[in-house]
């Protein structure tokens, strides 16, 4: 049986777009074969912001250790993830457990084995040559991020949610095409 971790991260409730493609993934992962959802609420169940106290629980570590799949909702919200989002990844990402340093320094990723999908959304356009490039912190974070603890994450992505209805649509429709593909 695969287990997927599901994490979601917005502020939006019901009308959360990363929350419609996150439920669609996992829809269409668990459609593959038997599967044990289990999800994470960072909004309704947040986690307090990293404290050395803290590094004692070692629940949501073991949480995402234990998962196949970890299929991930992160809106975009100035530029970069939510504060709910990094106080989760500062949990996982732990000397020792999920990567560990070489002796000359270099570190080494420990969770390669690992798939992680990142359903992101975002108000308007970063990617490529759009005028708002440089301002995308949040897909390059997040692959610097899952990179260092040895894992490739993919992404979809809904661009151009806040721009209006018809652009909003066009970019759901787009990423929920994108679902079907990597959830294959």
């Amino acid at each position: 049986m695969t287990r997927i971790l599901r994490i979601d991260s917005s502020i939006t409730g019901e009308n959360s777009v990363s929350r419609v493609l996150t439920g669609r993934i996992v829809e269409q992962l668990a459609a593959n074969g038997p599967a044990d959802v289990i999800s994470r609420d960072l909004v309704a169940e947040p986690l307090d912001h990293l404290t050395l106290g803290a590094f004692a629980d070692t629940t949501v570590l073991e949480e995402f250790l234990g998962a196949d799949t970890v299929v991930i909702g992160a809106p975009m919200y100035n530029f970069t993830l939510p504060s709910q989002l990094k106080a989760w990844l500062d949990r996982i990402v732990v000397n020792g457990r999920t990567f560990r340093y070489g002796a000359d320094g270099t570190p080494e990723g420990l969770v390669g084995d690992k798939r992680v999908i990142v359903a992101l959304s975002r108000g308007g356009f970063y990617r490529g040559d759009s005028p708002a490039a440089g301002l995308e912190h949040l897909e390059t974070y997040l692959t610097g991020v899952f990179g260092f603890i040895g894992i490739k994450p993919e992404f979809v992505a809904a661009d151009g949610i806040n721009m209006g209805p018809e652009i909003k649509a066009r970019g759901v429709e787009t990423a929920l095409g994108e679902v079907e593909r990597l959830a294959a």
